[in-house]
This record gives C-alpha cells, sequence and structure tokens, in this order.
C-alpha cells in the first residue's frame, strides 16, 4: 500500500520575520487559503489515507501540526527531539511503516512547495509507484525540468538511452518520461547551470521521492550503516510506554545527513520521473512574486497595500495592517506585529543573515 512521508522540519530562516524558529515556512500560506503544510496534505489525501500519513517534524513543532492538520492520528506525527537531517528522517520513517506494512511503498515529500495542479502531481506519482512496483529495487526521485540557470539547486542529470517504462497503464494527461540517473550534480555557478540549461539532460532536483520502505532501509544500511544502530533500537521501542524516551536518547547520537549524500548519489538504480506538475520551492521572498497576480505597476502584495508611485516591489502585511509605499520601487515590505522587513529585492541573500545576526541581541524575534 501507498504511505505518505511529509517532512516538516524546516525552519524558512528566509521568510523572516514571518517565519520564525517556533511559526517556520511550511506554516505560512504565501498568499493562499491554506498554509503549504495543509496543501501538502491536500495534494496527497486524495490517495493516501490519513492512517497512512506521517508527518516528521521537530518535537517542538508537534502541537503546531496537530492543530494545521486535525485529520492525522496520533500516530501520524512524529516529533524529532532534534535535527539531524532527511537520512534519518527517513531511515525512522521506514522502519515505523514496515512494523505496519510489510509491503509498504512510500512518498516521501517535503511540506513547504507549492505545486500545481494536485491531479497532475497524483498521476506523477501514481506513474512513480508504478516503476516500484514492477521493478522492487528501484529509487525514484523526481526532477524538475529548468527554467533559467538556477545556481541554488541541485541538478540531476538523466541518462537518456535509458529509459524507464512500466507495464501497467497509469492514467495521465500527457505521457511521463522516466530515466536512469546518470548522476547528480551540486548546485553549480551561473556557467555550468547554463551549460545544464542549454543540454537538456539535466532537471532541478525536487526533493520529492518513492520508494519501497524496505528498500530504501537496505540502501541506507548499506551506505550509510552508521545511521542504523539508533533507529534500529528506536523502532524496536515503537508501540510501547518507552517509545518517547528510546527516541529522546537515541536519535541526538546520529550523525546528520541528507537522503542525497547517503543514499541517493551511491544507489546503482534510481529512476528520475519528468516531473508531470508545476513546481516551485518557494525559496525566498520573492517567490510571491511567482504566486501572486501583480498590480498594474508590478507589485505582488498579501494583506492590505496602497501604492502611491510604486513599481515591482513584494509586500507581505498581516491583519488589518496597512502597508503604503510611496515612490519606491524593487522593495520587499514584510509587516508583522512585532518586526518590519524592508529589503532591496535584489538583496534577499542578506536576508539569510538575519536570523544569526539577531540571535545575541533579540533571540525573541528569532
Amino acid at each position: 500500500m501507498l504511505h505518505a512521508v511529509i517532512m516538516a522540519g524546516g525552519s524558512g530562516t528566509r521568510f523572516w520575520p514571518a517565519s520564525r524558529s517556533g511559526f517556520p515556512k511550511q506554516f505560512l500560506s504565501m498568499g493562499g487559503k491554506r498554509t503549504l503544510i495543509q496543501s501538502t496534505f491536500d495534494r496527497i489525501a486524495a490517495l493516501i489515507p490519513p492512517d497512512r500519513t506521517m508527518v516528521v517534524t521537530n518535537q517542538s513543532l508537534v502541537a503546531l501540526v496537530r492543530e494545521q492538520l486535525p485529520e492525522l492520528p496520533d500516530h501520524g506525527i512524529l516529533g524529532e527531539p532534534c535535527k539531524r537531517d532527511t537520512a534519518p528522517c527517513v531511515a525512522l520513517a521506514a522502519g515505523l511503516a514496515l512494523r505496519q506494512d510489510p509491503d509498504a511503498v512510500q512518498v516521501v515529500m517535503p511540506s513547504d512547495h507549492v505545486i500545481q495542479t494536485d491531479q497532475d502531481f497524483q498521476a506523477g506519482i501514481r506513474f512513480a509507484a508504478a516503476i516500484v512496483n514492477e521493478q522492487p529495487d528501484r529509487i525514484v526521485t523526481f526532477g524538475i525540468r529548468p527554467s533559467y540557470p538556477a545556481t541554488a539547486f541541485g541538478y540531476i542529470e538523466r541518462d537518456p538511452q535509458q529509459p524507464v517504462t512500466v507495464k501497467q497503464v497509469v492514467d495521465s494527461r500527457d505521457p511521463i518520461i522516466a530515466s536512469q540517473v546518470k548522476q547528480f550534480r551540486e548546485k553549480p555557478t551561473l556557467e555550468v547551470a547554463e551549460d545544464f540549461l542549454k543540454s537538456g539532460q539535466f532537471f532541478w532536483n525536487a526533493g520529492i521521492f518513492v520508494w519501497r520502505a524496505d528498500t530504501v532501509l537496505k540502501a541506507i544500511r548499506k551506505y550509510a550503516p552508521e545511521i542504523m544502530g539508533p533507529i534500529d533500537e528506536i523502532v524496536a521501542a515503537a508501540d510501547t510506554p518507552a517509545f518517547p524516551d528510546v527516541l529522546a536518547e537515541q536519535f541526538p547520537r546520529i550523525t546528520g545527513r541528507s537522503i542525497d549524500y547517503a543514499v541517493m548519489e551511491h544507489y546503482p538504480s534510481v529512476a528520475v520521473v519528468e516531473a508531470p506538475f508545476a513546481w516551485d520551492d518557494v525559496g525566498n521572498w520573492n517567490s510571491l512574486a511567482r504566486l501572486v497576480p501583480a498590480d498594474s505597476h508590478g507589485n505582488h502584495a498579501v494583506g492590505q497595500h496602497v501604492a502611491l508611485d510604486s513599481t515591482d516591489c513584494v509586500i507581505q502585511a498581516q491583519g488589518s495592517h496597512l502597508v503604503v509605499t510611496a515612490g519606491v520601487s524593487n522593495l520587499i515590505v514584510v509587516h508583522t506585529p512585532d518586526a518590519t522587513l524592508i529589503a532591496d529585492r535584489n538583496q534577499e541573500e542578506l536576508i539569510r543573515q538575519i536570523v544569526p545576526a539577531l540571535q545575541a541581541s533579540r533571540p525573541d524575534l528569532t
């Protein structure tokens, strides 16, 4: 059966001041009616019921997940006692799924992406699951056809000489293409990214996976065995009163590693599916310009905003607070009850430095 794992442990520092350590990016709506994590849950719910869906998050965020996703049963929210990156998260979720279902096929996805449409996403998942069902040793990842030479994403190179097909007919509006992965590439320089774009053989790495739980566990045990000792202890304690204590004791002993470094770059049988859906990782405040329609002067606003001779600004206001911009251009303005951000849209990277800079003087605002 299909199981869902929603990874919701990110901190979202690029979305300060709306995103904080106690209320990170995935719990924001980004101009929609539902928050990012709610939209992720909604997107997969037509394929996978809540009792086979697990959200893995930080222990401090469990109550917030429960508030935003009341449909989940108690066992559907797992609070990690500390951050250890994605490989331990994957290993633990796979181990717990196998206790419930020895044939579990997992869909693993971040909680903070914008994807359109839900139907296209579900078609892609059905296709990936068909690959895994027919080829149980396969690991499947999704690649996004790049639209510009991005330097902020990792890339996946496909091997066009090794297509991956399925016998099962998968309902889809257009044919979905999959290939053997040739190699994974780190975030490139602009020159290299331009070469990637021209070649037509590279995808952005979306960080969305489909695999059998037992397959990915075997892979982690082979390529990152140091992770599995504590994981085995934790999984063995599942469904017992000792589970919270064992989790708190064993999980911090793991050295954090991403699933890409731990497994994906080494595993010989990885297929990349060209995503049949539109995808946005919503990486910074400039993302609102792609998600929220512009006014006649190119301003993208969420909340109450009046523009006087203002152009190409990104505005986020909360509640009844009114933001007025006058005689300015190319700004990011974000208002919250206790902090306001004003930044040049071309200096977005500086926002990443705000939270570290505030740790000493105003940790209450981080």
